[in-house]
């Protein structure tokens, strides 16, 4: 009994995308449909997971609804407002992307949350990002594919100075810093159980070249993040593929 009172307040025992493991953050954000490990000093999420289309199965869809909002979870003085970003010549950079939670308005609304985004520049995401976030449902697509987690965190380098965006009308000073690049990490559950891994890191700033030339050892990825990475995997089952940038999957 005490268990099970344990486990309804457990997001790792209710969120189907939390099943393997999640970096550590500040405060946890349960929603429908995906979840975000929130950071107060960065005032913005320090990561967010989902699982691609997780309701695709009862075929609902939806149009994009566009409703930019602050998350009135979070405290006044530690979240960003619409203000923030206007005119600030960075876009509100969803992290869970938007066509990936589609089968329903409020489960599409719900990425339209201000938690859900950071400072992008702009030809990083209407370019390569939304690149990436294609070729993921690309992936999901394929046959073999059951299910397809989704980890996204935004990366601060420690060499590098920290530009912000403020907003002088705002009562609490509140400044949201602008990440330097951020990270995807993929792990695709196939029809026999087997897990595979592809890990991306895309500086926030246009870019050139093809997804592939993005990929990323993820073990270098989770200490530029600050957590790991799939951590309930049992570590000699991730080893060889963390160890590794890989290599891309086709794109048909």
């Amino acid at each position: 009994m005490d268990f099970g009172r344990r486990s309804m307040n457990d997001p790792f025992q209710m969120q189907r995308e939390l099943r393997y493991g999640a970096p550590v953050c500040d405060t946890i954000l349960v929603g429908r449909h995906f979840t975000i490990g929130y950071s107060w000093y960065f005032r913005q999420a320090k990561w967010t997971l989902e699982i691609v289309h997780p309701n695709a199965i009862f075929n609902w869809h939806t149009n994009r609804r566009e409703s930019f909002r602050a998350d009135v979870r979070i405290p006044r003085r530690f979240r960003a407002g619409l203000n923030v970003y206007k005119n600030s010549g960075f876009d509100r950079g969803h992290l869970v992307a938007s066509a990936n939670q589609d089968e329903r308005d409020v489960q599409n609304l719900e990425t339209f949350l201000l938690s859900n985004m950071s400072p992008q520049h702009p030809k990083l995401n209407q370019g390569m990002w939304r690149e990436l976030e294609t070729a993921i449902r690309t992936l999901d697509n394929q046959a073999e594919i059951l299910e397809t987690y989704v980890l996204t965190a935004p990366v601060f380098y420690f060499d590098r100075a920290v530009e912000t965006l403020d907003n002088k009308d705002d009562d609490y000073g509140i400044d949201v810093p602008i990440p330097h690049a951020f990270v995807k990490s993929i792990l695709a559950e196939d029809n026999r159980g087997r897990l595979k891994l592809w890990t991306f890191e895309m500086e926030n700033k246009p870019l050139t070249g093809t997804l592939a030339d993005y990929l990323v050892v993820t073990y270098d990825a989770e200490q530029k993040v600050g957590g790991r990475f799939w951590d309930r995997v049992a570590g000699a089952d991730l080893h060889e593929q963390k160890s590794v940038k890989g290599t891309m999957w086709k794109l048909v």
